[in-house]
């Protein structure tokens, strides 16, 4: 196996996208070699811990309500392409996502990062969740099989704050700015939402490279 690292966050749309065409590739190689684990890469690491108002704040980061909306129109088409639905008219908040963070480590943790990762997607982009609620992630925990009640007292919790705050400063000082970003076997950085035609010939170059070392 071949260890894929994803650096991500559950508020971004080119990481959800990313991934949509990264699951279809892998459907069409079949036996892939990867070895997947998620890793934390905060957007806003400075977001107040309850979040903010979603108009506000991307009004603020793109510079007024047109150029967010242009902004964004982009995100629905690549996301159409990748077969997902975005309904951005049911996100109200942008959350701080420190705390979803730790909870996809403690699904790694589990072997159940997976799936505790496409319920965060699902749940902002599609269902218009709050992520940053302790409520909702507990749910979400739930919905993947971890045990709800556990979660919510780590949530309750400072476990594991400092380590995600680590590894996120870590990747940034390694020179990470954008996500999603895949390092492929420790060595190779393949930066943003790239296209299941992109991951297709990836995975059929690792794979000829596995038969004649084998």
């Amino acid at each position: 196996m071949v260890k894929l690292d994803i650096l991500s966050d559950p508020i971004c749309p080119w990481c959800y996208i990313g991934k949509a065409n990264l699951e279809r590739a892998l459907e069409r190689a079949g036996d892939h070699p990867f070895e997947i684990e998620w890793h934390p890469f905060q957007l806003n690491p400075d977001m107040p811990r309850e979040g903010a108002d979603r108009r506000s704040y991307l009004e603020a980061k793109f510079g007024g309500k047109d150029k967010a909306v242009a902004a964004y129109a982009r995100v629905t088409e690549f996301a159409a392409q990748a077969g997902l639905t975005f309904n951005f008219e049911a996100m109200e908040r942008t959350p701080n996502t420190l705390d979803a963070h730790r909870l996809i480590h403690w699904a790694g943790i589990e072997g159940r990062q997976s799936a505790v990762v496409s319920a965060l997607f699902r749940g902002y982009f599609t269902e218009g969740r709050d992520i940053g609620n302790p409520e909702v992630l507990s749910d979400i925990a739930d919905s993947a099989g971890m045990d709800a009640a556990i979660v919510a007292r780590l949530l309750a919790s400072d476990a594991d704050t400092d380590d995600i705050r680590t590894r996120d400063a870590h990747s940034r000082k390694m020179g990470v700015n954008a996500v999603p970003t895949f390092i492929i076997d420790h060595r190779h950085a393949v930066p943003g939402a790239q296209s299941p035609e992109v991951w297709d010939r990836v995975i059929g170059d690792i794979k000829a490279q596995i038969g004649a070392e084998s």
